[in-house]
């Protein structure tokens, strides 16, 4: 019994912290993703020279905020928290719908 009541907790936390940290983690990822594929394709039609800002905010450089040391490992430790929960939570699922 307290087996199960463990892997509840454990899936309870496990599903908070998905739930918290996918919001926050929207922006960062949508923008990098948006920033990059924006300026590949006026890369390819030639029109760069008036995008470059573009790449600073897909870098992490905001203005006077700069975060471009950070943002890359902050993206990338956001991405595998989620991998990792939402792949944890997918695991409990399948494992509780065999269950029942």
């Amino acid at each position: 019994m307290t087996t199960a009541k463990n892997h509840s907790h454990y899936f309870q936390n496990i599903s908070h912290l998905h739930s918290i940290l996918a919001p926050i983690m929207l922006l960062p990822l949508l923008l990098t993703t948006i920033t990059g594929t924006i300026f590949q394709i006026v890369d390819l039609a030639g029109k760069k020279d008036g995008f470059y800002w573009l790449l600073d905010w897909h870098k992490g450089h905001f203005g006077a905020l700069n975060l471009e040391l950070i943002y890359p490992f902050l993206n990338a430790l956001g991405l595998f928290i989620l991998l990792f929960t939402g792949i944890s939570m997918w695991f409990h699922m399948q494992h509780s719908s065999k269950k029942g």
